[in-house]
């Protein structure tokens, strides 16, 4: 029973890859289908002897409770953009100053949704959402559903990979079609079916909507020395990847093949918004580093957008939490990149003055950067009479008067006390990546503010569950509920309110980073500007920012009320001091530990002070070396770097 088990997973499994990845059947669906039912009896039978790798875990069945919150080993960052030749070579001028010889692998932008997928002993234990970069959701069985991504390896490694999980034009289209004959609102496009495919929580629709997958990236540490080696050890591992991909010499190569992929671009059975562009050499790759954001190696060029023309009928101008007055453009409906598009930015006022933009006119219209919609020009062939478009002078909130200033390229209003601004301050404060209060949206900070029970940020805290009774809408129980949210919320870790509190260029990576080295926001608002500008991953502009707020008036008493209401204000992550045992050391791991599991082994160097790399260079202090280690050692040996092993960490 068993041995006959086996012989039919492996056969399946064969069948299967044959059919998914290489596109070339050796046997009917007929007799395919013939061996899973007879699995299918067997495991029915013997469910205690159903093997991890079985087909029938692709399979839908299972109706899901929910998806649980899952923290990345290795975070996901996003990639810097660029639309043009021009700051292709840009990008490649930064490169080229360190390091001449360098070469880039092009790969193809896949226009899906990212994943990471984690095995240990070769086993699929976790797949999850890129999320935040840092925090994402756990959305494993369905991700088994997808019949390209592998249950489990050819060889027992504990290893985490990155890729895209996309719908294939074909499914997309199939899939649009049965909507459509059941009156459901059809898909905008094939990233947004796949998004909302992997959101469902009955695993049987993920299981029978054909998405797939290419991976790309291995995240956790490598002894490969290039992308083009990753890529081909992951295939070899039995995943998906991308055909189309080039190593280059130079930008010209670079550019020529994205020339390429534009034409080739409609016939792709999938939908690619552009081509990515990576240092090849993982080493270089590791010295470069990255910034607060994206990884300063690598570069995302994207296609030009789908462009259509609309009549602009009329213009808002909006107030955000700065005080930045912002114009938007309403317009006769257009269908652009799949979506109905009514609404477009028109950025500012120099932006305005500058395409000579008017009311009634013909407009072209595009998505930027493929999501934002915005005016591009105008089609001046279809201009009647249109006036030049009055810009206003008094802020549309509060009536204060507008500044332009000289070195701005928007209208700004400076009244502390505008609605608009302290609305949007109070909504970006309960937002989830600041204090992450749960159901204080924009609605409830409306009727809040207009009630005149806040004011300030400070003034959440001062809210009883009796204020907002007196609310439209609520209840005891969803009183009761925001009341403990906000209540929850002053046990955050400090990065969190540092970032809830809006100051400008001073985003949620970057807040983690000040509070790691000055651990209270009471610390960080006493220190000098050109001290917080020497921290890696921060700079001036940050820094003068920082210092420019809490000088501000006000600035240090909303801190001082904050710490009134027992809101915390202490960094609640992992310090380490100057003098622990490997502060301000680089260290790399290279082959397979004994005792400790990998993730285990970096948490504890990181412990102790040091920071973990990926791999071997001028920079690397010491790397520990397990069994089979390959060419990070040979290289840490050939530049005279030390070398320890498994044992030596564990005695630390």
């Amino acid at each position: 029973m068993n041995a006959r088990m086996t012989e039919l997973v492996t056969l399946l499994n064969q069948y299967a890859d044959e059919y998914y990845r290489k596109d070339n059947p050796s046997v009917s669906d007929a007799e395919y289908d013939r061996l899973y039912r007879e699995l299918m009896n067997l495991e029915t039978a013997y469910p205690e002897a159903v093997l991890p790798n079985s087909p029938s875990h692709r399979v839908g069945g299972k109706v899901l409770d929910g998806f649980e919150k899952y923290t990345h080993e290795y975070p996901l960052y996003s990639l810097q953009d660029a639309f043009s030749l021009t700051e292709l070579e840009a990008f490649d001028e930064r490169v080229k100053r360190e390091y001449p010889n360098a070469n880039y692998i092009c790969e193809l932008k896949i226009d899906g949704l990212s994943i990471s997928l984690t095995y240990q002993g070769g086993q699929l234990v976790v797949g999850a959402t890129r999320g935040d970069g840092t925090i994402g959701e756990n959305i494993t069985e369905n991700l088994k559903r997808v019949k390209d991504i592998p249950l489990v390896l050819p060889d027992p490694l504990d290893i985490t990979v990155r890729g895209e999980c996309y719908m294939p034009k074909a499914s997309f289209e199939r899939v649009n079609l049965s909507r459509q004959e059941k009156g459901e609102a059809e898909f905008a496009n094939p990233r947004n079916a796949a998004a909302g495919t992997l959101r469902q929580l009955d695993t049987g629709i993920v299981a029978s909507r054909g998405l797939a997958s290419f991976l790309y990236q291995e995240a956790s540490p490598t002894d490969l020395s290039s992308q083009s080696e990753v890529l081909s050890q992951l295939e070899k591992l039995g995943f998906q990847t991308n055909p189309d991909s080039i190593v280059a010499n130079s930008m010209e190569e670079v550019w020529s093949f994205i020339e390429k992929m534009a034409e080739k671009r409609n016939s792709l059975p999938y939908e690619i918004d552009g081509i990515v562009i990576k240092v090849n050499e993982l080493q270089i790759q590791e010295e470069l580093g990255f910034t607060v954001k994206a990884p300063r190696w690598a570069i995302a060029y994207k296609f030009p957008a789908e462009e259509k023309e609309a009549e602009l009928l009329s213009v808002d101008w909006q107030v955000g939490r700065t005080g930045v007055v912002t114009p938007t453009a309403n317009l006769s409906p257009v269908q652009l990149a799949g979506t109905i598009v009514s609404r477009a930015t028109l950025h500012n006022v120099d932006y305005i003055a500058e395409k000579d933009i008017r009311i009634g006119d013909t407009v072209i219209v595009y998505k930027a950067g493929d999501i934002i919609p915005a005016v591009l020009r105008v089609v001046e062939s279809k201009r009647q009479k249109q006036e030049p478009m009055p810009i206003p002078s008094q802020c549309p909130s509060c009536e204060s008067e507008l500044i332009h200033y000289e070195d701005e390229v928007a209208l700004r209003c400076i009244n502390p006390h505008c609605p608009s601004q302290i609305m949007n301050r109070l909504e970006h404060f309960a937002s989830r990546d600041a204090m992450n209060i749960t159901g204080l949206g924009t609605s409830v900070v409306e009727k809040l503010f207009k009630g005149n029970l806040v004011k300030d940020v400070a003034d959440i805290y001062r809210l009883s569950a009796e204020d907002l009774l007196t609310l439209e809408g609520f209840k005891e129980k969803s009183a009761e509920k925001l009341y403990q949210a906000i209540q929850a919320s002053k046990e955050n870790s400090a990065e969190k309110l540092l970032f809830g509190l809006g100051i400008r260029h001073v985003g949620g990576k970057a807040s983690k980073i000040l509070l790691e080295k000055y651990m209270t926001i009471e610390e960080l608002a006493k220190t000098a500007a050109e001290d917080i500008a020497q921290i890696e991953g921060v700079g001036p502009v940050i820094a003068n920012s920082l210092t420019t707020y809490f000088e501000s008036e006000g600035a240090l008493q909303l801190v001082e009320e904050l710490k009134e209401a027992g809101v915390n204000l202490v960094y609640k992550g992992q310090k380490v001091g100057a003098d622990a045992v490997l502060a301000g050391l680089t260290v790399v791991l290279t082959g397979k530990l004994e005792r400790l599991k990998r993730s285990e082994a970096k948490a504890k160097l990181e412990s102790l002070g040091a920071n973990v790399a990926g791999s071997v260079s001028k920079k690397t202090n010491l790397v520990v070396a397990g069994s089979d280690a390959g060419s990070k050692l040979t290289k840490a040996q050939e530049l005279g770097i030390e070398v320890k092993d498994e044992a030596w960490l564990e005695s630390l």
